[in-house]
């Protein structure tokens, strides 16, 4: 399984994002631009001392990712989602993606997402912050994806 952003704008989130992956043991994909320097105090001291074991990997811009993100579904956590995040099975080689803070993502990338879901919230609460999707979303696909 693996963890994607979708140009990030906030660096404590993409700090936060390293730290799941680092303590979760997944691969951490960061599509470009971002919306940030990525030397940035601010990623630093989100990611601590994660970020050698983050196993990030930036790519410069969408198609980049596409051609190197390996093999499995892509699964585009969004607002906009079809699947509810409890009614999605997930399988070990999915990539979870999340959009940009600010903008989501175009519906290219939508289009090429081989599912959509959702994290239900309660209604009148516009959505999550990313780092904290990113957890949950990653989280429970672990949690389906664990060996018995």
């Amino acid at each position: 399984m693996r963890l994607a952003l979708f140009q990030p704008d906030i660096p404590q989130n993409v700090g936060a994002c390293i730290r799941l992956s680092a303590c979760f043991g997944v691969e951490l994909h960061v599509i470009e631009p971002v919306g940030f320097r990525f030397d940035d105090t601010a990623l630093k001291r989100a990611a601590l001392d994660y970020g050698p074991l983050g196993h990030m990997r930036r790519h410069p811009d969408w198609d980049a990712f596409q051609a190197g993100r390996g093999p499995g579904r892509l699964v585009l956590f969004t607002t906009k989602g079809a699947t509810p995040l409890p009614d999605f099975v997930f399988r070990p080689d999915d990539t979870l993606l999340f959009g940009r803070e600010t903008a989501g993502v175009p519906e290219a990338v939508h289009a090429a997402a081989d599912a959509r879901i959702f994290i239900p919230i309660r209604p009148g609460a516009r959505s999550l912050n990313l780092a904290v999707s990113a957890g949950i979303g990653l989280f429970e696909g672990l949690r389906q994806t664990a060996p018995d």
